[in-house]
């Protein structure tokens, strides 16, 4: 006999398409055009999700989509059907998909306590060195305590064959190696561990993500051209600046605004890095509206190294956190793009967010 909740959500699944809309006829083939996005999903799979004789229970990233689609019958009213941006719900949307998806989880979940539940851990400063050296709270402190993923680039084949220790087979194979971006992902660990202490954080690389790694708290690190959830999730998102791939190793990528803008890294001409481009973001995780995304992204390494000790830099992370919070006004979503400086010996300058020729793109416009 099956369990009884996943009976329940199939029933569920089945009564959102055929009755949450009335006069208005849900197909099976919409949802899997919407949910499969580029590569719609088979109806069988979607008549699997509704068999109340042998359900197959969706993995929660699918609940997300169900979630969204059933929102705003504005879903279909496209060919094909589609799930709508975060920034094209309007609020009364956007509650009613966090509802539903609570609703949704509640059922594919019911062991577990409920996000409207969740407790909120009040963040405590902790003295690190002397009497006004502390560190607690602030962007990377997830009240929750939920689960935190960092999500860290691989370097791509070409580049590991190419570097030692980087082969499985290797006696001495060393798995750290394989990643990109190793420096803000050594500094963003240890800063996320010592502010979320009671929060399982964890690194892993994007082909180990499971189906339900991305409901969690998600913390990408590195750029499209070797992060490919950073890719997913930034065209989920429809981001105000976008990031454009880098042709080649030896060409620059730039980032690109909603106006029209273009920013580019500046190199010498011997080839070495002067300046690069970074972009923070943080947000609502599309798979689940009660966890957030944040992205530390630069054109180069040391941009996305730059991205990160924005917050960290125990001389710079309290005066930037301040601006976040004035500028932002405790908003859910905010959107940073920044220059960051290399000094001569090749070293990263920490941004100085306070200071205007710093900043580069901001939303929103007005921080309203």
């Amino acid at each position: 006999m099956q369990p009884f909740d996943d009976v329940r959500l199939a029933r569920r699944l089945r009564a959102l398409r055929l009755q949450q809309w009335p006069g208005v006829k849900v197909t099976q083939q919409q949802i899997a055009e919407a949910l499969g996005g580029d590569s719609p999903l088979s109806l069988s799979l979607i008549s699997s999700w509704e068999s109340t004789r042998r359900p197959v229970p969706p993995p929660a990233s699918r609940l997300s989509g169900y979630a969204t689609f059933f929102a705003t019958p504005r879903s279909v009213e496209s060919t094909p059907a589609r799930l709508l941006g975060e920034r094209e719900l309007t609020e009364e949307e956007q509650g009613l998909r966090e509802a539903l998806y609570a609703e949704l989880l509640s059922l594919r979940f019911p062991d577990e306590p409920q996000y409207v539940d969740d407790p909120v851990v009040a963040p405590r400063p902790v003295t690190i060195a002397g009497p006004v050296d502390t560190i607690g709270g602030g962007t990377w402190f997830f009240a929750d305590q939920r689960p935190i993923i960092i999500v860290a680039g691989l370097l791509p084949r070409r580049l590991r064959q190419q570097m030692p220790f980087t082969d499985p087979r290797d006696p001495d194979y060393v798995k750290s190696y394989t990643l990109a971006d190793l420096d803000a992902l050594l500094e963003l660990h240890g800063h996320i561990r010592a502010v979320n202490p009671a929060a399982d954080v964890r690194i892993s690389q994007p082909n180990e993500m499971g189906e339900d790694d991305f409901t969690s708290h998600l913390v990408l690190i590195g750029g499209v051209d070797f992060n490919p959830v950073n890719q997913d999730i930034s065209r989920r998102l429809k981001l105000p600046v976008r990031q454009q791939m880098r042709p080649s190793d030896e060409d620059a990528g730039f980032f690109s605004t909603e106006d029209g803008q273009r920013f580019e890294p500046v190199r010498e001409l011997d080839g070495s890095l002067v300046e690069d481009v970074a972009h923070f973001f943080r947000g609502r995780n599309p798979y689940n509206a009660r966890r957030t995304v944040t992205l530390c992204n630069g054109m180069y390494g040391r941009g996305t190294y730059g991205a990160v000790r924005a917050l960290t830099d125990a001389k710079f992370r309290d005066r930037n956190e301040d601006y976040v919070k004035q500028r932002f006004r405790e908003r859910q979503s905010f959107s940073l793009l920044m220059r960051v400086l290399i000094n001569p010996n090749g070293a990263v300058l920490t941004p100085d967010w306070t200071q205007a020729d710093q900043r580069l793109h901001e939303w929103p416009v007005n921080g309203d």
